[in-house]
C-alpha cells in the first residue's frame, strides 16, 4: 500500500485522482496549494506526488526540486492543463517521472502511477541489497538538490564503463566531476589522462594524441606514446571536446569504436582500452547543424550525460563553498580563520556569478588577500565590480517595484513566465557585467579572464553573444 500526495487547486481533479488511488488500494492525501503540499511532503512519507503546474501560489515546476528533496524522496508526476514543450523538458531534466496533460485517460494515468510505484519498489529492494559506499567527491562542495542530483549521476556512472558526457558553463566544475567518476570507478587505480582540446596545436595534435615513431617528422628524435596510449586501461578525459579539430574527429571516432590506432610514422596499430569522459560548455547540437562537429562522434560521446547546473541555480551552496575555500586559503597562507559579516554573504548570494564556482573561488582568494590582517570579511573586501553590480541591481529592483506599485494591477496574462523573466534579468546583468569588465580592464583580455574566472575562449564567446567588442 503506497501513500500518494495530490497537489492541485481543482477540487474535481483531487477527487478524481483520489478515487483512482483508493481503487488501487493506496492512500491518497490532497493539498490545494503548493505551500500546503511542501509542508505535507516535508512532514510525512509519500511514495508518489501528483503535482499541478498552475497553482494559486506559484508554478509547480519551480517547487519540483523541493518536493523531490523531501525526506521520502518521492517520485513526481507533473500535470498541466496546457501543453508546454519547455515545461515538459524542464520537468524531465529535473527528474520528474512523467509529464501529463489534463484530459488524460484513466488508463494513461493508471499506467503511469503503476510504473512509478513499481520502479520505486524495485529501487528500494536494490538499495537494500547494495552495500553502502562513501562517494569520493574531492573539492565538490555543497548539498543543494541540484548538486545532489549530479552526484547521484556520478554514482551511477561510476558503476558502469559507458562513455560519459559532462556539460555545463565554464567554471561549473566539469573536471572535478570527471575526476569523481574516475575516482569512484573500477579504473581508479589506473591513469587519469587529461586532454585540454583548447590547447592542442593543430600541427602537432595527431602526434600528441596518438604518439609518433622516431624520425616521423622534423624534431622527432625518439619514439613517444601519445595521450590515448597513456590512458590504456585507465580513463581519458577530453576537456572542451567541442574544440577538437574537425580534421581529427573522424580519426578519434574510429579510436572510440575500435580502441586501436596507428601512431604517426608507424605501420603498426596500437591498442588502448580506455574509458572516455568528455566535457564541453558549447552547444554541440548547434555545431553539428553548422557542420563544425560530426554527428556520429556526438552520438558516440554522450552515452551517459551529466548536466552541471550553473552556480546561480544552486545558491544554497554558496555559503558552504565560501566557508570551505576561505578555510582552505587561510591554511595555505598560514592565516587565522576569518569570519563573514552577514552583508558579505548577502553580496555573494546577490551576485549572478557568470564565471560560476571558478569565479567565486578566485574572488574569495582575492578578498582574503585584501583582508589579510582583518578578522572578518566585509563587502569592502570584495572586488569593486561585484559590489557595484550588486548595488546597481538592488537599486534597479527598488525602482521597478516602486514603478509597479504606482501603476494599476497588471492584467491577467500580461506577466511573462517566471523562467523567461529570470532569463531576461540574467541576460541584462551579464551584458552589464561584461561592459564593466571591459571598461575596468581596458580590454586587457588576460586580466579580464583573471577577474571573471572565464577561459579565453569562453570570454570571447560571451562577448560575441552580447555584441561587445574586445578590441579598440
Amino acid at each position: 500500500m503506497a501513500k500518494i500526495l495530490i497537489i492541485d487547486d481543482e477540487e474535481m481533479m483531487c477527487a478524481t485522482l483520489s478515487t483512482l488511488v483508493v481503487r488501487k488500494k493506496h492512500i491518497a492525501t490532497s493539498a490545494m496549494t503548493l505551500q500546503e503540499g511542501i509542508l505535507l511532503a516535508a512532514s510525512e512519507d509519500f511514495d508518489l506526488v501528483f503535482l499541478d503546474v498552475k497553482m494559486p501560489d506559484g508554478n509547480g515546476l519551480d517547487v519540483l526540486p523541493t518536493i523531490q528533496a523531501s525526506p521520502s524522496n518521492p517520485e513526481v508526476i507533473i500535470m498541466t492543463g496546457f501543453g508546454d514543450p519547455n515545461g515538459a523538458e524542464l520537468a524531465i531534466k529535473s527528474g520528474a517521472w512523467d509529464y501529463i496533460e489534463k484530459g488524460f485517460s484513466i488508463k494513461e494515468i493508471t499506467l503511469s502511477l503503476e510504473r512509478a510505484l513499481q520502479y520505486r519498489k524495485e529501487k528500494k529492494e536494490a538499495d537494500l541489497q547494495r552495500k553502502p559506499v562513501r562517494l569520493r567527491r574531492e573539492n565538490i562542495i555543497g548539498s543543494s538538490p541540484a548538486l545532489n542530483n549530479c552526484l547521484d549521476l556520478v554514482a551511477q556512472a561510476a558503476e558502469s564503463d559507458a562513455n560519459i558526457f559532462i556539460t555545463g558553463e565554464t567554471g561549473t566544475g566539469k573536471e572535478l566531476f570527471a575526476r569523481a567518476v574516475y575516482e569512484n570507478s573500477l579504473r581508479s587505480k589506473e591513469n587519469f589522462v587529461v586532454v585540454d582540446c583548447t590547447s592542442l596545436p593543430e600541427t602537432l595534435v595527431e602526434s600528441l594524441l596518438f604518439g609518433h615513431e622516431r624520425g616521423s617528422f622534423t624534431g622527432a628524435d625518439r619514439s613517444q606514446n601519445g595521450l590515448v596510449r597513456q590512458a590504456h586501461k585507465g580513463t581519458l578525459f577530453l576537456d572542451e571536446v567541442g574544440e577538437l579539430p574537425m580534421s581529427l574527429q573522424k580519426s578519434f571516432l574510429r579510436v572510440l569504436q575500435e580502441h586501436r590506432f596507428r601512431p604517426v610514422g608507424s605501420n603498426k596499430e596500437v591498442e588502448s582500452e580506455f574509458r572516455l569522459i568528455a566535457a564541453t560548455n558549447r552547444d554541440l547540437d548547434a555545431m553539428v547543424k553548422s557542420g563544425e562537429f560530426r554527428s556520429d562522434l556526438l552520438f558516440r560521446l554522450r552515452t551517459f550525460i551529466i548536466e552541471l547546473p550553473p552556480l546561480r541555480e544552486r545558491r544554497d551552496d554558496i555559503k558552504e563553498l565560501a566557508r570551505y575555500h576561505i578555510d582552505k586559503f587561510c591554511t595555505q597562507y598560514n592565516l587565522v580563520s576569518k569570519g563573514f559579516s552577514p552583508e558579505f554573504l548577502q553580496t555573494l548570494l546577490s551576485y549572478p556569478w557568470p564565471g560560476n564556482v571558478r569565479e567565486l573561488v578566485n574572488t574569495l582568494e582575492r578578498s582574503l588577500t585584501t583582508a589579510r590582517f582583518d578578522q572578518t570579511l566585509y563587502p569592502k573586501h570584495l572586488p569593486s565590480h561585484i559590489r557595484v553590480q550588486v548595488r546597481r541591481a538592488e537599486m534597479a529592483a527598488s525602482s521597478t517595484v516602486a514603478a509597479e506599485e504606482s501603476q494599476p494591477n497588471r492584467a491577467i496574462g500580461s506577466l511573462p513566465k517566471l523562467q523567461e523573466y529570470r532569463d531576461e534579468i540574467y541576460a541584462k546583468a551579464e551584458k552589464k557585467y561584461l561592459q564593466e569588465l571591459m571598461e575596468v580592464t581596458g580590454k586587457n583580455i588576460p586580466e579580464a579572464c583573471r577577474i571573471s574566472g572565464l577561459s579565453q575562449s569562453r570570454l570571447y564567446a560571451v562577448l560575441k553573444k552580447n555584441a561587445i567588442s574586445r578590441a579598440d
